[in-house]
């Protein structure tokens, strides 16, 4: 008996130990970041994988704000990622509704298809979207960051699956009262798919304000920059020689901390909207 329970407590230590391993490695490079964002260049130079500053200072923090075009990149990405984070759960749950719900002719081979986009690499894509924007006039706008990425398969697929979970008998009795397809997603549906939305609208903003790729080939004025496009401006050099690590690290913290704060907040609602959602999967 005490050689299971010595086995039990050793096999415990040791799972406990090796989670404790991982989850500092892989922190780690965050902690560094942290650190760096408040050292000097020169010990930034110096000393990169040092956890204390010495001395501490803002001055990487200082130039961020008056070298860089950090504000206007923090507006546009605010912008950008509020537009199509609202366009995604509406177009997204709308489409997923009628996938799963309505039936009528190629309804099947509609959603075969955009479950055939979600494998297809989004650097095929780059020249395609270049081309159409070009073509229509919108390249070089705030359209041209927006309405190409508005509505994705993944949302689209997570919403549908969420929908066929649900018990039809709550619409049958909306449509015996007299209520048609619109007012049945949207006043009975749709706010019983809380976890669902909730789980797109952070995959949404999170992917939205992260887009870096999509930038490089809708637009070309710094004017437009999101936080993604402005922070590859800085590491490539735009303010100059050195390594300038306080600032670009900076920069790059101040750009993670609203994704972060987004996640931590809803992540028990992303975990339970993604457990329903392929519950019928």
């Amino acid at each position: 008996m005490r050689r299971d329970n010595a086995r039990s407590l050793a096999s415990t230590f040791t799972g406990y130990f090796i989670l404790i391993f991982f989850a500092l490695v892989f922190l780690y490079p965050f902690v560094i970041q942290i650190a760096a964002s408040f050292k000097t260049e020169s010990d930034a130079a110096a000393h990169p994988l040092s956890p204390i500053p010495d001395p501490v200072t803002m001055g990487g923090y200082e130039k961020v704000f008056l070298s860089t075009d950090l504000p206007l990149w923090l507006g546009n990405s605010l912008l950008v990622t509020v537009v199509i984070t609202v366009g995604r759960v509406l177009l997204d749950s709308m489409a997923g509704y009628a996938l799963a719900r309505l039936r009528f002719p190629g309804r099947r081979a509609i959603f075969s298809t955009i479950i055939a986009m979600l494998a297809v690499p989004g650097v095929v894509l780059f020249i395609p979207k270049f081309l159409v924007l070009n073509q229509f006039g919108m390249y070089d706008s705030y359209t041209a960051l927006i309405l190409p990425v508005i509505a994705d398969a993944a949302g689209v697929f997570i919403m549908k699956q969420f929908f066929e979970s649900l018990p039809v008998s709550v619409e049958e009795a909306a449509k015996v009262d007299g209520a048609g397809v619109f007012r049945t997603y949207w006043s009975i549906v749709l706010p019983m798919a809380r976890p669902a939305l909730l789980t797109l609208t952070i995959i949404s903003f999170q992917g939205s304000w992260n887009e870096f790729a999509h930038t490089l080939v809708a637009v070309q004025n710094p004017e437009l920059f999101t936080l993604p496009r402005g922070l590859a401006d800085l590491v490539s050099g735009s303010l100059g020689k050195g390594t300038q690590y306080p600032l670009k690290l900076g920069a790059a913290l101040m750009a993670t901390i609203p994704v972060a704060v987004v996640f931590v907040i809803f992540q028990r609602y992303f975990v339970r909207g993604a457990n329903e959602g392929s519950e019928k999967g």
